[in-house]
């Protein structure tokens, strides 16, 4: 399926999460609703991968290059974002407000992978492409912030307890966040220190993937976020390592077989009646999550006075959306299960949207801005985009 969707000019993700789709429990029934559901520790797996390597981002040096304006204006959008899908969810269909948070934090969370392809395949270079890089680099890393207060106030307000105090209603998800950050950081230090002795890149790779794997385990087991945890691991040994990139890359070597798992579970779990269901709010969300990226992107850009290019074209570039945000409506269903499963499946059908809308509207935007030489774009319209959307 992934090189079918490739031939396509569709992201290899496309092809996953269809062909799990076709061989679940809901169309040919070759995988059991019951096996399925036993497969989550290959998807805890993948989101602690995914989290350590979305870490990698946060160098401080890196953060220093890219200055305050662009780290301003990815919050901007991203807030915005979250506000209208919040809004869209919440008054316009009437959900509560827990699903509406969780919702609409998810909403912020991007898939640079694929647009990131298109700039190559075209080589594309401009205002637009010197700011998007930069966002998308960091932009997963905001969701998964934003989602983990909304995940933790979610739980406060869902579960309530007649013996808990409205000031503890308060810190116990603010402590979550403080302990997911502390118990990352003590691993983040370890894998550094024994990161630094080590040369061998087999032990290497062993020592890290324990890690990871151990930081999943301490999260499931003290119930704290594993996205927030798994990050922290990857940004401390980021920066106190000098040659942590090695270690990335070795990680990036042993994950992509995890990340096929992963979309192939998460397209067998796509409940087909559920989404006859939350159709209209699949719709909507689509819609608010797509004016709230565009506008988001707009209000930001002009803020930091980016010019009229940037402002009018970046937010069509950012509308991607895929394995983060799937991550994030896993452990949404996983940890609120009354409404977990609608937000699922809202999330796979919009990725499934995405994912074969996007890497075109990216390449519109990009040749409206004037950042694609339009000739060279005819000439090479029929190479294939090969995207590889891990993020």
């Amino acid at each position: 399926m992934a090189k079918l969707a490739s031939r396509a000019k569709l992201p290899n993700v496309t092809g996953y999460l269809v062909g799990g789709l076709i061989i679940g429990p809901y169309l040919l029934k070759l995988i059991p609703k019951d096996v399925v559901g036993q497969m989550g520790i290959i998807s805890e797996a993948a989101l602690g991968f995914i989290a350590f390597s979305i870490g990698s981002e946060f160098s401080l040096k890196h953060l220093k290059q890219l200055g305050s304006g662009i780290i301003t204006l990815t919050i901007v959008q991203a807030l915005v974002t979250f506000a209208a899908v919040v809004v869209a969810v919440a008054l316009v269909f009437g959900r509560s407000i827990e699903a509406a948070l969780v919702i609409g934090a998810i909403g912020v969370a991007t898939a640079p992978a694929a647009t990131l392809l298109v700039i190559r395949q075209y080589n594309a270079k401009g205002p637009v492409v010197d700011t998007l890089i930069p966002v998308v680099a960091i932009d997963d890393a905001v969701g998964i912030i934003v989602f983990g207060l909304c995940m933790t106030l979610a739980k406060a307000k869902h579960f309530p307890s007649e013996n808990v105090s409205l000031l503890m209603s308060i810190i116990n998800p603010v402590w979550e966040i403080i302990l997911a950050l502390l118990i990352g950081t003590v691993l983040g230090i370890v894998l550094s220190f024994v990161a630094g002795k080590i040369k061998n890149e087999e032990e290497l790779l062993g020592i890290t993937i324990g890690v990871v794997l151990s930081g999943v385990a301490l999260a499931s087991k003290l119930n704290v976020s594993s996205l927030l945890l798994c990050m922290t691991i990857g940004a401390v040994l980021i920066n106190l390592v000098t040659g942590s990139p090695k270690v990335f890359k070795l990680v990036d070597r042993f994950t992509p077989p995890i990340y096929v798992l992963f979309f192939t579970l998460s397209g067998a779990d796509l409940d087909l009646n559920i989404l006859r269901n939350v159709g209209l709010i699949g719709i909507g969300y689509i819609i608010s999550r797509s004016i709230g990226k565009i506008s988001g992107a707009y209000v930001g850009a002009k803020i930091i006075k980016s010019p009229p290019v940037v402002q009018k074209y970046l937010g069509i570039t950012l509308l991607p959306q895929a394995g983060v945000a799937i991550g994030l409506s896993l452990v949404a269903q996983k940890v609120l299960p009354e409404f977990g499963a609608s937000i699922r499946t809202i999330v796979l059908f919009s990725t499934l949207i995405y994912e074969l809308l996007g890497p075109v509207l990216t390449k519109i935007a990009l040749v409206k801005a004037g950042e694609i030489d339009i000739s060279k774009s005819r000439a090479i319209s029929n190479i294939e985009l090969k995207a590889k959307a891990q993020n």
